[in-house]
């Protein structure tokens, strides 16, 4: 745990956000970093915490499954949807963040190297998806000089009977001496839910099971080459979203069936390194392939009342989505002494992701409005896929003039490109030349008969090629300080629309799905420093921003039906502050805290823009203003071998805005959808001990069972669209070798 005396070694992590392993305090970039240990004693499991302790930075957060950044400011919602996150998310080599409705499992953090978030454009080395930042989890590689073992085993109970269970385990051994050894880690999560679903009647809906687990083998046949082989497995299963409707009263939610957001993820990945006299070559090939379920219910899109407040017919997507990534990445790293250092490397991606879509009714609806001759409850059925490829060549160059200054300059060049197929099949389920929405709204009975295929289709290949710069300028006037300043650009891929094109089947009159998304721009200018003084009991980091967002990529839902579409507006301006402190007083005291302040809004729109997005000139984007945490930790000993810490965690995130106030294609609309997350303060207290390599820890989250909103959906479709904190938590963590 971590006390004054460990401050100063905490203070000396190792990072590799250049790619190359610096001291954090070294390092350039505004960075915060997480090793295993703290993730432990803040009871951070996923990206939640990982969020609330990163400066700038909020998770928008719909259900489990669902996780979408912002960082500075630089979003125009907080879901996303169609849209490539602004916050590239890496599991060591492997980008998982992408584009358009698709879960992002997230993943388990036991026995991670360490987690480290990069805020601001990482264009250079992180490729499109980094526009605003990157997050990477770096997994342990296997000792290969002893064997080890540790285990993590969590229990705890959130409100009065809604259990939590945890278990964690991983194995080391070495099967060769210093030559060849496996790690393995597994988990399995059982979480009962905390809602109740009154559309279903399932108490505790919301209930996550999590399990899988990771295997690596590591070979080092000379102290120059090393092999390294990952597999990893995760299944992710909730059973219901965590969306809520606060009109039917606290923790209650409501659909015709469970909305359903589920991941099984598979990633292998095999990485070579060997060290030259001059550079390392690293070359890493990795596969995913992931599954994914986006069951919703799309009620919502309807107003009026009948079998639930919102909902006059059953109306649901299920949507299975597959996708299939293969990555290459191969860079050289200088490690020469001299003024000269340098990285160079090039970079591959194709994804292919099918999605089939398939529109429900309900049995039991189609039953009362007398609605037969539909196999099954589904009248329209389309099966699509999209192959995406990305072609990248990078580098950077570092000179320095002396100890205390240097110049980095950084530049890639890719080539993105997009492409959607419809699939011949499928069918839209017709009586009489009207669909399903006809006599479903207008309680019409009738018997299907007419059930066209769709043909085989191609969309628009989009393509985008441009570079992404870095200039960096740092000045370090002693050992203890690093001062620098940042000129950086980022841009994400452009972005074609699944449905270009579609006209709505409820109301001919509404707009026409556009073509697509071209690609946005985004520049950065940062100023920042790090400091550590006192031997290192005290540590401060700060860093100031202004950047600038033009052609912004922006989601949008035609209001009839709900379809989703990208388009492209004017452009914006974010400018902020964000500040880290740690500082160890005394022994076996640490008081840490961090803060931000964040001013980002429109600054550009048309006419035509402001029509067609919803948004309006001056409104702020969806980040809050001011967000901070404070962390506190009091060591004390039982005896001899036997520690106590007691520590407090109270972390604040404020208000923001969900989305463009307006309709689009009716901007003089106010969007009924629109709405402020409340403010909230947040407050956890865990009591430990640790003896020798056990350790044992009583804690409290949400201490005053705050019920605030924290994340309000932008779309109609669903009547539940609110997300809350969880509910007090209360319960026990026992470790061995954390």
């Amino acid at each position: 745990m971590q006390t004054a005396d460990s401050a100063s070694e905490a203070q000396e992590v190792v990072v590799t956000a250049t790619r190359r392993e610096e001291r954090i305090q070294d390092v350039p970039i505004s960075i915060t970093a997480f090793q295993q240990e703290e993730l432990t004693e803040k009871g951070i499991v996923g990206y939640e915490g990982i969020a609330r302790e990163t400066p700038g930075v909020v998770l928008n957060r719909p259900t489990q499954n669902f996780n979408n950044f912002t960082s500075r400011g630089i979003a125009t919602n907080g879901y996303n949807a169609n849209l490539q996150s602004s916050v590239a998310v890496y599991i060591d080599e492997l980008p998982v963040s992408t584009i358009g409705n698709t879960t992002v499992v997230d993943p388990n953090l036991f026995d991670v190297e360490r987690v480290e978030f990069l805020r601001g454009p990482q264009g250079t080395l992180f490729g499109s998806g980094s526009l605003s930042g990157a997050l990477r989890i770096l997994t342990k590689s296997p000792n290969l000089s002893s064997f080890d073992w540790s285990g993590l085993v969590d229990f705890g109970i959130t409100g009065s009977d809604s259990i939590r269970q945890r278990y964690n385990l991983m194995l080391n051994t070495p099967i060769v001496t210093d030559k060849f050894g496996i790690r393995a880690v597994g988990f399995y999560r059982n979480e009962d839910g905390y809602l109740e679903n009154v559309g279903t009647g399932e108490e505790n809906s919301n209930t996550l099971v999590d399990w899988g687990g990771r295997a690596i083998a590591l070979w080092r046949p000379t102290e120059r080459l090393s092999i390294r082989v990952l597999g990893s497995f995760e299944d992710s299963d909730p059973k219901d979203s965590s969306l809520t409707s606060p009109s039917l009263g606290r923790e209650k939610r409501v659909s015709d069936q469970p909305d359903r957001f589920t991941g099984k993820q598979t990633i292998l990945n095999g990485t070579i390194e060997y060290e030259f006299d001059f550079a390392k070559l690293t070359s890493s090939s990795t596969y995913s392939d992931f599954d994914q379920r986006f069951y919703v219910d799309l009620a919502g899109t309807f107003p009026a009342q009948a079998i639930y407040p919102g909902a006059p017919i059953a109306f649901g997507l299920d949507a299975d989505a597959y996708d299939k990534v293969f990555v290459q990445e191969t860079r050289l790293v200088s490690s020469l002494d001299g003024p000269f250092q340098f990285t160079v490397g090039g970079f591959y991606l194709r994804r292919r992701r099918d999605v089939d879509y398939f529109y429900r009714s309900s049995p039991e609806f189609l039953e009362e409005r007398g609605l037969t001759g539909l196999p099954d409850q589904y009248y329209q059925k389309q099966y699509t896929h999209q192959i995406s490829t990305e072609l990248a060549g990078f580098g950077e160059l570092t000179y320095r003039f002396s100890d205390k200054f240097w110049l980095t300059g950084g530049m890639r060049y890719g080539e993105t490109t997009a492409q959607g197929f419809t699939e011949e099949g499928g069918y839209l389920a017709t009586a009489f030349g009207f669909n399903y929405y006809t006599f479903a709204l207008l309680n019409i009975p009738v018997n299907f008969t007419t059930f066209t295929p769709y043909e085989a289709s191609e969309g628009r290949k989009a393509k985008g090629s441009k570079p992404s710069w870095k200039l960096s300028a740092t000045y370090k006037p002693s050992p203890d300080l690093t001062t620098y300043a940042t000129f950086a650009t980022g841009f994400r891929a452009p972005i074609v629309n699944a449905f270009a094109g579609r006209p709505s089947l409820v109301d001919d009159t509404d707009i026409i799905i556009p073509d697509g998304a071209s690609s946005d721009s985004l520049k950065s200018y940062e100023i920042g420093a790090k400091g550590r003084w006192l031997n290192g009991r005290l540590t401060a980091n700060v860093a100031a921003y202004w950047i600038d967002w033009s052609n912004i990529q922006a989601q949008a839902n035609r209001v009839s039906d709900s379809v989703q579409f990208a388009t492209n507006i004017g452009a914006a301006r974010s400018r902020g502050i964000e500040l880290e402190l740690g500082y160890a007083p005394v022994k076996d005291v640490f008081i840490g805290a961090n803060g931000s302040y964040n001013d980002s809004k429109i600054t550009k729109l048309s006419e035509e823009e402001a029509a067609i997005s919803g948004a309006v000139l001056g409104h702020r984007l969806s980040a809050p203003r001011f967000q901070g945490s404070l962390y506190s930790s009091y060591g004390f000993d039982l005896s001899s071998t036997v520690k106590g810490t007691l520590a407090a965690n109270v972390q604040y995130v404020g208000p923001y805005n969900s989305s463009f106030p307006n309709t689009p294609g009716n901007p003089t609309l106010p969007l009924s959808t629109f709405g402020r997350t409340d403010g909230y303060v947040n407050t956890n207290l865990s009591l430990g001990i640790k003896h020798r390599d056990l350790t044992a820890q009583l804690y409290v989250e949400n201490v005053f069972d705050d019920h605030s909103i924290v994340y309000i959906h932008p779309e109609a479709f669903l009547v539940s669209r609110f997300g809350t904190l969880r509910p007090r938590t209360v319960g026990l963590r026992i470790g061995y070798g954390i």
